[in-house]
């Protein structure tokens, strides 16, 4: 890569392949508590519009390539190079601040039927009877203002949070299961595209275990519940903590038959903006080739079949 193409490397997706979550983000930036130092309030804020970060408890700041020289501590040069071999290393929150309240704080928690959160979801594909199955209308407050979103709740009791302009959770972070008994599971990365699979399949009830991941950063967390089924169908992004993902279950799971389903929507960042693009045409997804097959049995067979 160019030295351009480096800087145009997401700052959010590198956090997050590194293990580091932003404390509360919007759809335009994150705060972050600063990897450097311990920082109680979350301090270093990313702009994802601009791809840049500053640490206002110090006054650093700069591209992508100032930030990996920082965290990796090693020279620019050796940034770039890390940056463009990928060859970055898992760090994680080194910093958990003793007893601190989190940014947000939970308000309410009732059935979902605010008109601007169902209106949200019909914009991304989503049926909104099966949304209502599974997820619920979560108030919250973020400094003392009110705000509301689409909740999805984990196992350890945190919520995703998703509303038209922001992107958030409130701890614990963790993964969410769905268990039916079965040998077989599918593991999502997030709880949208769960959504979107139900949706296009028209049935709010998989018939097989399922994983929503909540965040490529929990997969370790998800590992003791997928290494109990001998097949495990991926719903992963088409990008690069997606592949990275792919491969570490392969690695780690060499019992069970790991079937990759971004095959299916290969030409779209996930699956959600597949089903966008193909509700909002009014088509369906072929039943082979190009879709995930529903099926309420499904046999062991080779790699690459849909579900």
């Amino acid at each position: 890569m160019t030295l351009e193409d480096i800087k145009k490397i997401s700052i959010r997706e590198y956090l997050e392949q590194i293990g580091i979550s932003p404390a509360k983000e919007s759809v335009r930036y994150g705060m972050y508590h600063s990897p450097f130092r311990e920082d109680r309030d979350a301090s270093m804020k990313v702009d994802y519009n601009q791809n840049l970060w500053i640490d206002y408890g110090t006054g650093e700041g700069g591209s992508i390539i100032d930030l990996a020289s920082r965290i990796e501590k090693c020279s620019i040069g050796e940034a770039i190079k890390k940056l463009n071999d990928k060859s970055f290393s898992f760090h994680g929150n080194n910093f958990v601040p003793a007893q601190q309240e989190p940014a947000i704080a939970i308000t309410g928690i009732q059935p979902l039927t605010h008109p601007a959160l169902l209106d949200y979801l019909e914009e991304r594909g989503i049926n909104t009877d099966i949304a209502k199955q599974y997820c619920s209308e979560v108030h919250y407050s973020i400094t003392n203002k009110p705000y509301f979103a689409v909740g999805f709740q984990n196992d350890a009791g945190g919520w995703e949070l998703r509303n038209r302009y922001f992107k958030g959770s409130y701890t614990p972070k963790n993964i969410t299961t769905i268990q039916n008994g079965s040998n077989t599971v599918m593991a999502f990365e997030g709880f949208i595209d769960f959504l979107s699979y139900l949706s296009l399949k028209g049935n709010s009830s998989p018939a097989i275990d399922t994983t929503v991941l909540n965040s490529v950063t929990n997969l370790q967390k998800a590992i003791p519940f997928l290494q109990s089924h001998q097949a495990i169908y991926t719903f992963f992004d088409n990008d690069e903590a997606g592949r990275k993902s792919l491969a570490s279950l392969r690695d780690q799971l060499k019992h069970a038959e790991i079937i990759d389903q971004s095959v299916f929507y290969g030409n779209y960042k996930d699956l959600n903006e597949c089903w966008q693009d193909k509700s909002k045409s009014q088509k369906q997804l072929p039943e082979t080739g190009a879709a995930i097959e529903i099926k309420r049995q499904i046999p062991i067979r080779k790699r690459g079949r849909s579900l």
